[in-house]
């Protein structure tokens, strides 16, 4: 007889277990790194959303087998644990995002020449048009308001 989804989570806590003790490592074992401490700890951030990510993914196609097997499938439970999911997918695109951003140095790609831009940059370096949106002062004041605030 099988043992579905729950024995497969006990045949793997052995793995689970090894993996969170080199996970403990000391911080004064570690390698010293060699990046900026933000872009560390975006790296770290990043790798924990990685393994939270594949562990949730694991977790709700488990839940899905075991609910079809019993032919009781409670989409409630699933839509839950499915946004979970989607929230830890989300946050690890816009990390993976911000470090591609931080190692390529690039914000950015003109609209017009499609040259890639820095975050700072008010006009594209290629071919000068600018970068930013011009928008009218007039448009950025409610109508009434002078630019003193008064």
């Amino acid at each position: 007889m099988r043992d579905g989804f729950a024995g497969a989570v006990r045949a793997d806590a052995p793995r689970r277990a090894r993996r969170e003790q080199t996970d403990s490592v000391p911080a004064s074992e570690l390698p010293a790194p060699t990046a900026p401490a933000g872009t560390v700890d975006l790296e770290r951030r990043r790798d924990t959303l990685t393994a939270r990510f594949v562990e949730l993914q694991w977790d709700l196609g488990g839940l899905v087998y075991e609910m079809a097997i019993r032919n009781r499938i409670r989409v409630d439970i699933l839509v839950q644990r499915a946004a979970v999911l989607q929230d830890t997918d989300a946050e690890l695109g816009e990390v993976e995002r911000i470090l591609r951003m931080e190692q390529t140095g690039t914000a950015g790609t003109c609209a017009s020449c499609g040259a890639p831009h820095s975050s700072g940059a008010a006009y594209c370096w290629q071919c000068g048009q600018p970068i930013l949106e011009q928008v009218p002062s007039e448009s950025i004041f409610a109508p009434g308001v002078s630019r003193s605030g008064r």
